[in-house]
């Protein structure tokens, strides 16, 4: 979503958050409804699944009304998985993504997190002097939790989710610790977590998300992006020391040739094959965990 001249903070994206900006803007819209859409997403064999519906919906948070998307198998009920969106918003690559993952068999909820200051999805020219304040209701002290807190409520009222259920969440890039937010401030409803090139796990900040590891109880998949390790190597071992010290360990992988950015179809840097295995392990994850 940024450019070179304007970074998220720290703690919520890493510094290739630059390129959302260029994706955002393109969106491929031809390229995904044809063989972007097939390769990427799987459609093909989504066609044999289940009927799926999405529903825009708003949900009340303590800092005003966020806008949102609730997709779901048609029928029955569901374990709730609340995903992140990365620095470009709730848009529809992300929508695709949520269709994907509702024809696994869960009622996936994608909210705007930057509905404080505007709807989904972001304007390809919302003015660059008003960026830095996306992010200040995320970036407070407790912003992350309020918002999570209200995205369990509306799935445990929603038709579709199996109620009082584990749920699961997963983020991509300023999303990845916005898990961890999650999972830390929501204790046993978390059951599964994943973090796909998720940016600033581990800061030299008294905020850091990593040091949140001791309240998670979360099983947790890191899909970490090559040249996000080769920028901060010791990161993911930081992170894996504090959940090996918490009893919990992690799934922790960096995938080679996979740059900050690759999970994401609409991305100037997909790399379809380490997405598909990055989204193996997720769905396998959450088959197990999400119980």
């Amino acid at each position: 979503m940024s450019n070179a001249n304007e970074r998220l903070p720290e703690d919520i994206c890493g510094e290739e958050c630059h390129t959302h900006d260029q994706q955002n803007r393109r969106e491929f819209g031809a390229l995904m409804l044809g063989l972007g859409l097939v390769a990427a997403t799987g459609s093909i064999a989504r066609a044999a699944a289940p009927a799926i519906t999405e529903t825009d919906v708003t949900i009340k948070t303590p800092d005003g009304t966020c806008d949102a998307v609730i997709i779901h198998p048609a029928t029955g009920t569901h374990p709730g998985v609340l995903i992140w969106p990365d620095a470009g918003g709730l848009r529809p690559a992300f929508r695709d993504m949520g269709k994907r993952l509702a024809a696994e068999g869960y009622a996936v909820l994608i909210p705007n997190p930057f509905y404080r200051v505007v709807k989904a999805p972001l304007p390809a020219d919302f003015p660059q002097d008003q960026r830095p304040k996306l992010r200040e209701g995320l970036a407070a002290p407790g912003g992350a939790e309020k918002d999570a807190a209200a995205f369990l409520a509306f799935l445990d009222g929603h038709a579709s989710v199996r109620k009082g259920g584990k749920i699961g969440t997963t983020g991509y890039c300023m999303g990845g610790p916005l898990t961890m937010r999650t999972a830390a401030s929501l204790g046993d409803r978390v059951g599964a977590a994943g973090s796909f090139h998720g940016g600033g796990l581990v800061t030299d900040q008294p905020s850091s998300p990593h040091l949140l590891v001791p309240k998670i109880k979360a099983k947790y998949l890191f899909c970490v992006a090559d040249n996000d390790d080769q920028k901060e190597p010791e990161a993911k071992n930081v992170l894996r020391e504090a959940f090996m010290k918490a009893g919990n360990a992690a799934d922790i992988e960096v995938y080679k040739g996979a740059n900050h950015g690759w999970c994401v179809p609409t991305s100037q840097v997909y790399n379809h094959e380490q997405a598909e295995r990055a989204w193996a392990k997720l769905v396998a994850l959450f088959k197990t965990a999400l119980v």
